[in-house]
């Protein structure tokens, strides 16, 4: 084991955050479960796994890690190993190095993201660990928030990364303890650590949009505007998830009210869909098809169903991608559809 390093800003900054995550109830972590670190060498996910075995080692919980060598670089696997060497030295164990296949499907990056959460849960199965835990950092919310923004997504996106997230089919809990630490925190722990990351070259590649966003973007935001901006965009990002959390409770408790089950499928009030505001109404929708038909409606297929309610000149119906729509007197009868229909 290594020698403990000296108590400074960053150790005890980046230290207290990933114990209060350990310990939020939210993460559902109990003692003598295990957790495991997703480790790229980094310097973000080289403080995470340093701060995670000290503080899973006082909690009494396990802390384990995960390197998912993405073989698209030369040298991956060495990279990969030294990362794995570095977690046994801090005292995680177990220690996996896992290689993955990236396809092609959504570009680059999100191929990569896809076969890593893979790789992440499949480990996360096969030793038994309740929670992962990713070395997503402010300034990495700060970008995901522009990026939305840039992109018209609307307030999911706009709420960035979330500090505690499930996986849908296999049930993993991902924690994000350093969403409010700066990157420039995490490299002085490892500084005042004694630790050398591993510097990612593609994080300085501007073909791709995030490290535009970083290297340019957020720069010259700062210089124009003035300081802070990272974390305004960041304290954006938990007002927006406050807002959309209230909208989809109060859009939840409206589908239960104004739904009814049809041999076809399902349909809406019209008048209770107009007696509720737009972000609602659209919430409603949405939230209604999604649940009876596992279909996720754009914003502009939405907007087209709420014009049965909100514009009615008597036009037909509206055929989707998955559904058809039809307004009959007081209702919006929705029904299944095969994608050749």
């Amino acid at each position: 084991m290594p020698s403990r390093p000296r108590l400074t800003p960053a150790i005890a900054d980046v230290r207290r955050a990933v114990r209060d995550a350990l310990l939020d109830s939210r993460a559902d972590v109990e003692p003598g479960s295990l957790v495991l670190v997703a480790l790229s060498g980094g310097p973000d996910s080289l403080a995470l796994a340093a701060a995670t075995g000290f503080e899973a080692k006082r909690a009494g919980i396990r802390a384990g890690a995960v390197v998912v060598d993405h073989g698209l670089q030369e040298g991956s696997a060495e990279v990969a190993l030294a990362a794995a060497m570095h977690a046994e030295k801090l005292g995680l164990d177990p220690v996996l190095v896992r290689r993955v296949q990236v396809g092609v499907e959504g570009g680059p990056e999100a191929a990569a993201r896809t076969a890593r959460y893979e790789a992440l849960e499949a480990a996360a199965a096969e030793l038994g660990a309740g929670a992962i835990l990713l070395g997503h950092t402010l300034d990495d919310q700060a970008e995901t928030v522009l990026l939305g923004l840039a992109r018209g997504s609307g307030g999911a996106s706009l709420g960035g990364m979330v500090p505690v997230s499930e996986a849908v089919e296999s049930g993993v809990r991902y924690l994000r303890p350093l969403l409010g630490i700066r990157r420039s925190t995490t490299r002085q722990f490892c500084v005042d650590s004694g630790l050398e990351p591993w510097l990612d070259p593609q994080n300085s590649d501007l073909s791709f949009a995030r490290v535009r966003v970083r290297e340019r973007v957020l720069p010259l935001l700062e210089t124009e505007l003035g300081p802070g901006i990272a974390e305004a965009l960041a304290r954006s990002a938990e007002l927006n998830r406050e807002d959309s959390a209230a909208l989809d409770h109060f859009a939840a408790e409206q589908v239960e009210e104004l739904a009814e089950h049809a041999e076809a499928g399902l349909s809406l009030s019209v008048p209770g869909l107009a007696n509720n505001p737009a972000a609602l109404r659209q919430r409603i929708i949405r939230l209604a098809v999604s649940a009876e038909f596992g279909v996720s409606l754009t914003r502009t297929h939405t907007l087209e169903v709420a014009k049965l309610v909100t514009d009615w000149r008597g036009q037909g119906p509206i055929d989707l991608p998955g559904i058809r729509v039809v307004r009959r007197g007081g209702r919006l009868e929705f029904s299944a559809r095969s994608e050749g229909a």
